[in-house]
């Protein structure tokens, strides 16, 4: 089951004013069950920490501001059952509605880890995802240092690897390194966009100069 939910219902309205120019966003949420993803963006949404939830699949929606631009940011936090294979974990179609992927681990649970590294080859491997998309890997809990299972230097160099961001953070003790990681991925959307909208004018002008000397030279 798969909720919607509208934290910000006071912007929602302004956001769809036909004066603001409104941008959207889709970022998707992936990891093993426990891991913090729920808490991560609960956090970023209210700056409260929650520490435990249910088993329920969310797609939140929320206003956001970047260089007085409003963004409509929807994060899809998906579930890991447990009983679920790595392969079955992700489907297509959250892929490809995903303009961005966050995928959190727990530094205290090195299984989570390898999901995540599961996760990242699949992703690689469906092709789903757009190929400019950018993927982001979160370390979360990382105020229970005596519990550490995965280093921070295995993660930054894992991340290095697939080519993908890398945080490691905690979500219960404070709100600005899961504000830095939302605003991360936000911030290489919009670079993936303009990336892709620089190539398509290219594709353009080369279409347009080949067309002209085709002519000149029939």
């Amino acid at each position: 089951m798969v909720v919607l939910v509208k934290p910000s219902p006071q912007l929602g309205s302004k956001a769809m004013d036909g004066n603001h120019h409104k941008v959207e966003a889709n970022v998707l949420l992936l990891g093993a069950e426990n891991v913090g993803k729920s808490a991560l963006t609960v956090r970023f949404l209210t700056r409260r920490f929650i520490g435990e939830y249910g088993d329920i699949e969310s797609i939140y929606s929320h206003i956001d501001k970047t260089d007085g631009r409003e963004i409509s940011l929807n994060i899809w936090d998906s579930l890991y059952p447990q009983s679920c294979e790595t392969t079955e974990s992700i489907s297509d179609k959250q892929l490809q509605w995903a303009d961005g992927v966050i995928l959190v681990y727990s530094i205290c649970d090195r299984s989570s880890f390898e999901v995540v590294r599961q996760q990242v080859q699949l992703i690689r491997q469906t092709r789903k995802l757009s190929a400019s998309a950018p993927i982001i890997i979160v370390g979360n809990k990382r105020d229970l240092l005596h519990q550490r299972a995965v280093s921070s230097e295995e993660g930054r160099l894992f991340a290095l690897s697939a080519d993908c961001g890398f945080f490691e953070i905690s979500a219960a003790e404070t709100y600005h390194g899961v504000l830095l990681v939302f605003h991360e991925i936000l911030d290489l959307i919009k670079e993936s966009r303009a990336l892709k909208k620089g190539m398509a004018g290219i594709k353009g002008i080369v279409r347009s100069v080949s067309a002209v000397f085709g002519k000149k030279w029939e």
